[in-house]
């Protein structure tokens, strides 16, 4: 057994014990953590296979972007694991049937796909050069217009989300920015100068301090 293989099944034990913990830690930010390890170990994997470039794809977008929403929003919602955990065992034998039937559809794909005895091999000019070269390359040549399209639509898209946000509702309490940089001290503030007052004890009291001792 080689290095690359030793690693190989070190990585993916650590992936396999991440994605089990992700479905059964109890708390939601351990859940949301070892997710988190998860997609670093199948980085690794992807970087043992040479593909450089889903790696650092798999960290920067997943990792340092995706996980890090997902642990703001689990951190700052209540949200009652309890109340989520009461329908698991009546879900459970869709969810492992599902999980079952995903399982044989991906050995059956990958089976075929890595078989690399009747894998295609590189042309002579693509040996040397990296794969994110290479995949930068096609898509600029042979998918140039898919990957226009596809830009446009997420430009719509993230014009939408910022509309949906500005829009302004009746039932939504809002801050002016604008307005609140405007404020000035003594529009908030306001210092009054009164002379001191002396309290006067009410009638019963000062009746009670001047009467002699012995008398009620």
């Amino acid at each position: 057994m080689d290095t690359t293989t030793a690693l190989f099944y070190v990585f993916s034990a650590v992936l396999l014990f991440a994605a089990f913990r992700v479905i059964t830690a109890r708390s939601p930010v351990h859940a949301a953590l070892y997710l988190v390890l998860a997609f670093f170990t199948a980085s690794c994997v992807w970087m043992l296979l040479q593909a450089e470039f889903l790696a650092i794809s798999l960290v920067l977008v997943y990792v340092g972007a995706v996980m890090v929403l997902f642990l703001f929003v689990v951190m700052m919602l209540d949200i009652n694991v309890d109340v989520l955990r009461q329908g698991f065992w009546s879900h459970f034998p869709v969810a492992a049937t599902v999980g079952v039937i995903i399982a044989l559809e991906m050995a059956v794909v990958l089976l075929r796909g890595f078989n690399l005895p009747i894998a295609k091999a590189m042309p002579g000019a693509a040996e040397g050069v990296p794969n994110t070269k290479l995949l930068g390359i096609e898509l600029y040549t042979d998918y140039l217009y898919p990957l226009e399209i596809a830009a446009v639509i997420l430009l719509v898209a993230i014009i939408a989300a910022i509309a949906l946000t500005l829009r302004r509702r009746k039932d939504v309490k809002g801050q002016n920015p604008a307005e609140q940089v405007k404020a000035k001290k003594a529009d908030r503030l306001r210092i009054v100068k009164m002379d001191p007052v002396r309290a006067v004890p009410s009638a019963p009291a000062a009746a009670d301090a001047t009467a002699p001792k012995g008398q009620a």
